[in-house]
């Protein structure tokens, strides 16, 4: 993609989702981060399903804490890898309280710090909750960045970067999310929807998917 599109292609994105979020379904920064450790390689819909039963039993640390490790798995169960995630978000708890006072770090490192917390995640919490320009890179975003030619990459990080160094200021904050649901209901993995796609004239993609 040229760089003179890039611009165009995203201003057309904002026109049509001019606030853009995302589609996890949070009330604090702390559910969110919940949410999001428990959204790896499981969908939003997923996540959402346990964490509405689960966040009005236990939604601060130390109520999840108290849940015990039995307690938690059986509010989430049924996401993906749940017995690995219910660790991870136990022990997170635990650092929060006694490293940060229950509340969720602001600044990337000490995110990372916390267990079942990569960069992706950090990136989210950073995005959607302090209004950081990252980008969380997931298979979405790095499978629109590759097809449309925005920010090729061999790996996330790689996308990243590109992506950091690619998108225009004024869309920094909102672009993820933009990304993300362009990947998600239209830029789909196995065919995508070229002949319903508004940013189609920009993208690098050839031969377009014709419409059935």
């Amino acid at each position: 993609m040229q760089t003179a599109q890039i611009a165009p292609f995203f201003a057309t994105l904002k026109a049509a989702n001019p606030m853009p979020n995302t589609e996890l379904e949070y009330t604090t920064v702390f559910e969110l981060l919940t949410a999001v450790l428990l959204s790896a390689q499981a969908t939003d819909v997923g996540v959402n399903k346990a964490t509405r039963r689960m966040f009005p039993v236990a939604n601060t640390p130390q109520a999840i804490l108290d849940l015990g490790l039995e307690g938690l798995e059986s509010h989430i169960k049924t996401i993906g890898l749940y017995r690995s995630k219910a660790r991870h978000l136990l022990e997170t708890c635990r650092r929060l309280i006694e490293r940060h006072g229950g509340q969720v770090p602001r600044t990337r490192e000490e995110l990372e710090d916390l267990p079942g917390v990569g960069r992706k995640t950090a990136n989210v919490v950073l995005n959607v909750a302090f209004g950081e320009p990252t980008m969380a890179v997931d298979t979405h975003i790095f499978r629109v960045s590759n097809r449309t030619g925005l920010a090729p990459g061999a790996n996330p990080l790689a996308v990243e970067r590109q992506l950091m160094a690619r998108v225009p200021a004024e869309y920094a904050v909102d672009s993820h999310h933009w990304l993300i649901l362009l990947g998600r209901y239209v830029c789909q993995a196995r065919k995508p929807r070229c002949w319903e796609c508004i940013v189609a004239q920009y993208c690098d993609f050839e031969p377009k998917t014709p419409a059935p």
